[in-house]
């Protein structure tokens, strides 16, 4: 037995962690226990520390979920399970170029099946081994040692080792690459300043020395510069799939992966359909190593959002990406099961700091003082969803800090705007493409309607989606669409830390970066949750954004589809999803 089961009040069962355990399991075990942790945020943070999901579940004495099986990040198979058939599924359909530098979670879906990722976040916000076997931190949380699963095959015969994911990470360091992943703390945690300037001014980010290394042929090494406590998570963030080392891109041209399917045909704005792989290139049979998978074939159809629903309606898919409160009514109606979820997905009217006017902090000031965030949340969303208060960390993650509410200030917006310079009003432009519905664009009416009593006249420029992911880092004013992470800090590293590819605002603080930084290397929830008031309050006294909501999602897929989950980044995993 690995623990011993403790019993309080006569009611509730814990398991108690073993003395090898990271010193932080011990630690939060005893905070949970004092009543100063919620027991599913001990969960996440037990199985981040490399305690098996399961067993953290049995400490933290609540059932586990059917997602907490050991030694798999997949559910249990369904006795009743049957193999075979084709799922439809209705998405846009896009291009598949280079993982590390996706920018859209369709692109990942239509990836995910085919390469995979060290580690998975489930729909239950619990991080679990994927393509490791396990992990273990050290314990000032610098040195990350993972076991890969041995057995792991590419689908061109070789088997996966501790060299090829050190050949990943290496990539995603390379100056230039240009992906996301650098903007979170683990990988940043691997890169310094290498004392050059590209052509823009900006400091040249390197990795720094031994940042990654293989120990032996299944064993791999991550050293940090500062500690982390979220690198599981970040490495199921959707551009870290692992890519076999000799990938050129495309990636739809040259699909080597370990998923159980592979690409078969891409039609981008068309259709998109993956093949269960029976066969590696070399003709022996390919076993995959995450146990059954059911459908022989996932094919995605192109639907924008808006049409999503009716392609379900009309039999044309049998499953769908999401769908947006405004069709609930339909949804209802028909006869399909609903998936819904409550996100930190949002809707940020971002502006860019370094392009006038908007360089003025006073008048970014009157903009978010004339907005009044409550009333457009209620306005599109009056059922579900929560307020945003301008500072991107959502009330869902677990170190969200509650700032004071915001109050719409417009006789204060009048005065900003004069000393702003403009005592007669100003007019502005935002740029939107409904990128996920056209709620965008409601919210952007509903914002341009409000300013317009301070004597900001706010004109919309509707976009079709795909023009506006051409612009959506260089428009002055725009309404950028973000996902959903499981913690604040990943999505404050990854769209604020100064320099990111993903910083669109390009805001840039030494005092906000030093203040993420501690609050990521810090494992109390408690003691994140304090830290986190000083980040989300200094992201919101730079008046960046008006961001007004956090959106609830939802999905569905017709009553024979088995297995079928609504995560709440929107991620597909479907190797336990079958058809009836």
């Amino acid at each position: 037995m690995r623990w011993i089961t403790v019993t309080q009040g006569g009611n509730m069962s814990f398991l108690k962690p073993r003395k090898d355990d990271h010193p932080k399991v011990h630690e939060a075990y005893e905070v949970m226990k004092d009543g100063r942790m919620d027991r599913r945020e001990f969960v996440r943070v037990a199985a981040l520390l490399g305690v098996s999901a399961g067993a953290a579940y049995a400490m933290a004495g609540i059932p586990s979920p059917a997602w907490a099986l050991e030694n798999s990040p997949f559910p249990a198979d369904d006795p009743k399970a049957k193999k075979g058939g084709k799922l439809r599924v209705g998405m846009a359909i896009q291009k598949m170029e280079d993982s590390a530098t996706f920018s859209w979670i369709e692109m990942s879906n239509q990836a995910r099946h085919i390469v995979e990722y060290l580690s998975m976040t489930g729909p239950d916000n619990i991080t679990r081994p994927m393509l490791a076997e396990s992990w273990t931190p050290s314990k000032d949380l610098k040195t990350w040692t993972f076991k890969l699963r041995k057995g792991v095959m590419w689908h061109n015969g070789e088997e996966l080792v501790a060299d090829h994911v050190v050949s990943n990470v290496k990539r995603w360091l390379t100056p230039g690459l240009g992906t996301s992943n650098v903007g979170l703390a683990t990988f940043g945690a691997m890169r310094k300043d290498s004392g050059k300037k590209d052509k823009k001014g900006k400091a040249i980010m390197v990795g720094i020395e031994n940042a990654v290394e293989a120990l032996d042929k299944y064993t791999v090494r991550f050293n940090l510069s500062k500690p982390v406590l979220s690198v599981p998570e970040d490495c199921y963030h959707y551009p870290a799939a692992i890519l076999h080392p000799s990938f050129k891109r495309p990636l739809s041209k040259n699909p080597i992966g370990t998923g159980p399917y592979t690409l078969a045909s891409l039609e981008v704005g068309k259709q998109c359909i993956l093949k269960r792989v029976s066969k590696m290139t070399n003709g022996k049979p390919f076993k995959y190593w995450g146990g059954a998978v059911y459908l022989d074939e996932i094919q995605y159809y192109n639907f924008s959002n808006e049409n999503q629903l009716s392609a379900l309606a009309s039999n044309q898919v049998d499953a769908i990406l999401e769908f947006t409160v405004e069709q609930m009514a339909l949804a209802t109606s028909l006869p399909v099961n609903i998936f819904p979820a409550r996100t930190a997905r949002t809707l940020c009217c971002r502006m860019q700091i370094s392009k006038k006017p908007f360089d003025n902090h006073k008048l970014r000031q009157a903009v978010v003082m004339a907005a009044d965030n409550a009333k457009i949340k209620s306005l599109v969303y009056p059922k579900g969803g929560d307020i945003g208060q301008n500072h991107h960390v959502a009330p869902v993650h677990p170190e969200y800090f509650a700032l004071p509410d915001l109050k719409q200030d417009i006789a204060g917006s009048k005065k900003m705007l004069a000393e702003a310079g403009y005592p007669n009003g100003i007019e502005l432009t935002i740029d939107v493409g409904n990128t996920n519905g056209p709620w965008q664009q409601t919210v952007c009416e509903a914002l341009r309607d409000q300013v317009k009593a301070a004597g900001i006249k706010l004109k919309i420029n509707v976009m079709p989606s795909s023009k506006y992911w051409e612009v959506w880092d260089t428009t002055p004013f725009g309404a950028t669409a973000w996902t959903h992470r499981a913690l604040g800090t990943m999505v404050m590293g990854l769209g604020y830390r100064t320099g990111v590819p993903w910083n669109e605002t390009h805001y840039a603080s030494k005092e906000f970066d030093d203040a993420l930084s501690d609050a990521e290397a810090t494992f109390d929830v408690e003691a994140r949750r304090a830290k986190m008031e000083k980040v989300e309050k200094l992201l919101q006294d730079a008046a960046v954004m008006v961001l007004p909501i956090y959106q609830p999602v939802y999905t569905a897929a017709l009553k024979n589809v088995h297995g079928y989950v609504m995560h709440p980044t929107g991620f597909h995993q479907f190797n336990k999803v079958w058809m009836a």
